[in-house]
């Protein structure tokens, strides 16, 4: 605590936001003043921990927390302070890890559950190195969920109409949103790095600078809040969803990984001649065997499968290859120590944390069981029998019979996981769309 105690006296902060990552990736938490953040223990029900998305408790509620209904221990993270540049007065907002009454860590909590896949990269020497790119929609303001969305007027007083995939002028069109999102991200210590234009209409991309996992996943944490408050203030909304237009391509979160040795800092992907190893075979091979598994958490709504759709810029099988943007595994070109594999199957509507300790999770077991991959794709992937899951019930299935994710990420936290995600696949499931009454109401 010595540590966030100087920094909030050296940035006069009046008040603290304690932050926790929900299912979602979304935060929870409460505002405490700063002198009460110093001198009291920071507590939240455990059960923000098994709500759905629609803020329902699960069927399983009284299995997976205390029925009691009892506090989690909340502890600050002093690496993951940072100001509030958006808030009025003078604001800290602090990522908390979270922990049981006995002290243990919460088996439930989304951060925990990268740290435990972090310490068996530690536990055989190894550390990852992730890269981030977050794709997003900038829309117009939506009021009528009916409604479809569009994108908002630029700087042009027009919309956009066509394609505009690395447009600078097409980006400069939302210069002053732009601008404002760097000058915040700048002002948390974020390290986002190139920002393009996306094939969809007023889609961006971000791009974060290759780092530590849980450093990263916190970073991508923050900014999608950073972006979403961006946008409210230019009087528009942000979107990270999968699929937001049934038109316009989905949003991913590319995610490119690594492996260094703890104690050299060498790439352990490439041998002393410089070539690609066994290991960097075996960690592709880990992701092509174990992503069905874990789909479930790099599409973790019901939306993030309309994004695997053939011709829409997104990955539908489990292929791999070498600067192959079609494949959902693709090794980019680059130095021997650069090597490193870009997992293309995310969704941008993931929670960061989960989806970097699954991906690392099924590279880590492919080095660990030595799985084969297949051999490298060449030409257009688009045009292969789609293999990944088209629904969540699907992705659900795959993970009930995957006991590697149980393995990986503990049994308690699968069964809340699938719990949580059951519950909102059967609402969802509950509601007639447009199409059905369009084309099923008259004619079935």
């Amino acid at each position: 605590m010595d540590k966030i105690t100087s920094w909030l006296a050296e940035h006069d902060i009046a008040e603290v936001e304690c932050l926790v990552p929900d299912m979602s990736g979304n935060a929870r938490g409460k505002f405490t003043p700063t002198d009460k953040f110093l001198t009291q223990d920071s507590r939240l029900p455990e059960s923000i921990l098994v709500q759905t998305v629609t803020g329902d408790y699960v069927d399983e509620h009284n299995e997976l927390v205390d029925p009691a209904d009892t506090d989690m221990l909340l502890v600050p993270d002093p690496d993951s302070v940072r100001l509030n540049p958006w808030a009025n007065d003078p604001t800290a907002q602090i990522i908390h890890d979270c922990y049981t009454r006995d002290g243990q860590p919460h088996p439930i909590s989304t951060r925990n559950i990268l740290k435990f896949v972090l310490e068996k990269y530690k536990e055989k020497g190894w550390k990852p190195i992730v890269a981030p790119e977050v794709e997003f929609y900038l829309i117009k303001r939506n009021l009528d969920p009916d409604e479809k969305l569009s994108a908002p007027v630029g700087r042009s007083g027009r919309t956009e109409k066509t394609r505009q995939s690395y447009s600078i002028d097409a980006a400069n069109e939302y210069e002053p949103i732009i601008e404002d999102m760097y000058n915040f991200c700048e002002a948390q210590g974020l390290d986002v790095d190139t920002l393009i234009h996306e094939s969809g209409t007023a889609q961006m991309e971000i791009n974060f600078l290759h780092g530590d996992p849980l450093q990263l996943a916190d970073q991508v944490f923050t900014f999608k809040r950073t972006v979403r408050e961006t946008a409210l203030r230019h009087g528009i909304y942000a979107t990270f969803m999968a699929k937001p237009m049934e038109d316009e391509p989905g949003s991913a979160l590319h995610l490119h990984q690594s492996v260094v040795d703890l104690k050299t800092e060498k790439n352990i992907f490439v041998d002393d001649h410089r070539n690609e190893n066994d290991s960097f075979m075996y960690f592709i091979g880990g992701m092509q065997e174990y992503t069905p598994g874990f789909i479930s958490f790099l599409a973790p709504n019901v939306n993030s499968y309309r994004r695997f759709t053939p011709e829409m810029a997104a990955p539908t099988s489990l292929h791999w290859g070498y600067d192959n943007r079609t494949t959902g595994l693709r090794v980019p070109d680059s130095s021997p120590q650069g090597k490193r594999l870009e997992n293309r199957f995310p969704g941008a509507d993931c929670n960061p944390y989960l989806a970097i300790a699954a991906s690392l999770a099924c590279g880590y077991l492919g080095m660990i069981n030595k799985v084969a991959p297949s051999a490298p794709y060449q030409g257009d992937c688009s045009k292969e029998t789609i293999t990944l899951p088209r629904t969540q019930e699907h992705a659900l299935n795959l993970l009930t019979e995957c006991e590697a994710a149980a393995e990986m990420f503990g049994k308690k936290f699968v069964k809340a996981w699938s719990a949580i995600k059951r519950d909102e696949y059967e609402e969802f499931n509950r509601v007639i769309s447009s199409w059905e009454r369009e084309y099923l109401l008259l004619n079935v």
